[in-house]
């Protein structure tokens, strides 16, 4: 009797250490759910950043792409207008030109004048 009596009371010390041990385990795997539930709100969390940045990063692609055209469109208009203002500049010494030659004849004409009226 006194050996069911100890063998009895060991096994109840191991159910108690079995029960105590599952609750520590129920424990354990309330906070890994709690844990696992913070991750996927966090890697939710971080999906929806990161297709935020991947809109982010075409708007800009584009953006730059925009920019090289203007400024391609610029650099070209800033050629012809260099053209058009050597054309102008040219016609400008020409008319120059011109302007002195006739002046030069004038003044040769009224030379002339003079000479004969005296």
């Amino acid at each position: 009797m006194a050996t069911l009596d100890a063998d009895a009371a060991r096994g109840n010390e191991r159910a108690d250490g079995a029960e105590k041990k599952i609750m520590d385990l129920e424990e354990e795997l309330k906070v890994v759910g709690q844990n696992l539930q913070q991750l996927e709100i966090g890697e939710e969390q971080r999906r929806v950043r990161e297709e935020q940045l991947q809109a982010q990063i075409m708007d800009l692609r584009n953006k730059l792409k925009a920019s090289e055209y203007r400024g391609e469109q610029a650099e070209m208009n800033i050629q012809r207008l260099n053209v058009r203002i050597d054309q102008v500049e040219e016609d400008l010494l020409q008319e120059k030109l011109k302007i002195k030659k006739v002046s030069d004849d004038l003044n040769q004409t009224f030379d002339d004048m003079l000479e004969l009226s005296c």
